[in-house]
């Protein structure tokens, strides 16, 4: 019997959502399941071998949303989903990318020496491994800018997107990112954060490119500067105007920074509907 799976693009996006989720922690749990176990057999249940067992898992459900991403394209929609998401015009999109990364990652560090200015912070000389801190954090902040983008600015977006207005799948989808993230001081922040990242994909066409690079920018300089060491908090101001535990994501100025940003990248986004 032949199972036509087309009929779940007409279901309501809720349940849309809901059944691709569900069949992601399908072929997830299990796996997961035999990799937390082969791991403690093998190397016990030290703390290292808990990160192993859940960078690993982490590893396999990207993978695995990727498989399922191909298929919900192929038999649901009919569609290459990945051109659908913003994964086209390569050269214009690795442009992109560029800009965002510099954006994402000028704009931060703009803060802190800005911070630094005011004697809220002191910058402290890099350390004799401050190279190699650079470059893994820089591969890993494309990897995570990369993940999350294509999950939240693609595949969320475009589901919300077929059932929804722009501005409430914009609202929406920048919400639920903020939640997955957990609620922590940074809630807002990371709330504004989804705001600018659907606006800068649609400030491009339609194109991911940019989103990925202005993530993986704020990601990079995160890492240099809490990583590579280098700034000490002054503790001249409480901790919610730099940011508390070195995150200017959950400080005043992080928010007000990013909601500069916000009000440009909106109305990009805005002229480029015209």
């Amino acid at each position: 019997m032949k199972i036509n799976f087309a009929v779940i693009s007409h279901r309501p996006t809720p349940i849309r959502i809901g059944l691709f989720l569900l069949m992601l922690l399908v072929l997830w749990l299990p796996l997961k399941s035999l990799i937390e176990w082969s791991i403690s057999v093998f190397y016990g249940t030290t703390d290292a071998a808990r990160n192993l067992a859940s960078i690993l898992t982490l590893v396999v459900l990207y993978l695995e949303f990727i498989v399922l991403v191909k298929f919900w394209g192929r038999f649901v929609y009919r569609e290459p989903l990945f051109i659908t998401y913003g994964l086209r015009q390569p050269r214009q999109n690795f442009r992109n990318l560029l800009q965002g990364l510099a954006i994402g990652f000028g704009s931060l560090f703009l803060l802190f020496v800005l911070t630094g200015i005011l004697g809220w912070v002191q910058w402290q000389t890099p350390s004799s491994t401050f190279l190699r801190i650079a470059l893994e954090g820089g591969v890993m902040a494309i990897a995570i800018g990369f993940a999350e983008e294509l999950l939240f600015r693609g595949w969320l977006l475009n589901e919300l997107e077929r059932g929804y207005s722009a501005n409430v799948s914009l609202c929406t989808s920048s919400i639920l990112f903020a939640l997955v993230h957990g609620i922590r001081p940074q809630f807002p922040a990371l709330l504004i954060l989804g705001l600018i990242l659907v606006w800068g994909k649609r400030a491009t066409q339609g194109r991911l490119g940019w989103s990925i690079g202005f993530h993986a920018g704020l990601v990079w300089g995160y890492y240099l500067v809490n990583v590579g060491q280098l700034i000490t908090v002054s503790h001249r101001v409480p901790a919610w105007v730099t940011g508390i535990d070195r995150n200017p994501l959950a400080g005043i100025m992080g928010i007000l920074a990013l909601g500069a940003i916000a009000i440009g990248v909106r109305s990009a986004a805005l002229k480029a509907r015209f």
